[in-house]
């Protein structure tokens, strides 16, 4: 493909929609708003206001539709990459272990 530089097998959609995550760590599970900024088969990547997560943390993804044609998504994924943006957030992305 032309121009075609990212190497995955599957293409990314970009979303920038908002999203419920419920992190599930060794401390508690906790809920919290965040962005999804894009998803594919097999993963997604959303900022969250959290400093940091760890990798392998388990976290529940819920993104509402708002098309009635298109069902709302949920999904349980774990974190495969987290980058810092700033002191009180971060980039996180997730490998998707099962769509509900």
């Amino acid at each position: 493909m032309l121009g075609y530089d990212d190497k995955r097998n599957f293409f990314r959609m970009m979303v920038n929609s908002v999203c419920e995550l419920k992190i599930v760590d060794d401390e508690s599970t906790r809920s919290l708003q965040a962005v999804c900024k894009d998803i594919s088969a097999t993963g997604m990547s959303f900022e969250i206001e959290e400093s940091s997560v760890e990798m392998g943390t388990k976290i529940n993804v819920y993104i509402e539709s708002t098309n009635s044609q298109i069902p709302s998504l949920t999904a349980d994924t774990k974190v495969v990459r987290c980058e810092a943006i700033d002191d009180n957030s971060c980039t996180v992305g997730v490998e998707i272990l099962e769509m509900k």
